[in-house]
């Protein structure tokens, strides 16, 4: 399981990168920026306190275990590239994975002790599930003006984040059914990453 943690986020990246293409600007500074915060993660420990079952639960797997280490990378991306730090036409998705490269590596080494399958298995893939599926609303919404699809993607954006979070609180909490339901369910814009890169 350590295995899986260490090498999912690396292996989707090069599937991703022989089916889509592409690649854009940054990727050196993914690796970089990506090593300094798995380093700092990995020597100042959890920004929130685990707790039990609850909505501290929650809170801890959006913050420091499978939220907001993806989205951290996507927004850096997003500054960049308003900035002028990267090219005219970034990819979000091979950023954030990139980023998630060296995060995974050191999280595999301290995770490793525990064995936990969640941990080692189900949040790399929840990982891999944002790093494509965000990306996927923020480029339909930049392909149209449609303010319908602008507002649905911008809530898309926004829930999967927190559905992710509560995949991992689902599992942990043993409420398996509501776990799978959502994990299917936060995968669908991944799915469609594909798809629409092939159109």
């Amino acid at each position: 399981m350590s295995l899986f943690c260490l090498l999912w986020v690396p292996m989707f990246y090069v599937l991703r990168r022989s089916l889509v293409g592409g690649g854009g600007s940054g990727s050196v500074w993914a690796l970089i920026l990506g090593s300094i915060t798995a380093l700092l993660q990995f020597l100042l420990g959890d920004i929130v306190s685990p707790g039990g079952f609850g909505f501290t639960r929650a809170v801890y797997g959006f913050v420091d275990i499978v939220s907001l280490p993806v989205v951290i990378p996507i927004i850096t991306c997003l500054l960049m590239f308003v900035f002028r730090g990267l090219s005219s036409d970034p990819d979000f998705a091979n950023f954030a994975l990139l980023w998630m490269i060296p995060v995974s590596a050191l999280r595999a080494l301290g995770w490793s002790a525990d064995g936990d399958p969640l941990l080692l298995v189900l949040v790399p893939l929840l990982w891999t599930s944002l790093a494509a599926g965000i990306p996927f609303f923020i480029n339909w919404m930049a392909q149209g003006s449609n303010p319908f699809i602008s507002s649905f993607s911008i809530l898309c954006m926004l829930i999967l984040p927190a559905a992710a979070a509560a995949t991992y609180w689902a599992f942990f909490s043993q409420y398996t059914l509501m776990g799978f339901g959502l994990l299917v369910i936060i995968n669908i814009p991944l799915a469609l990453s594909f798809t629409h890169a092939r159109n």
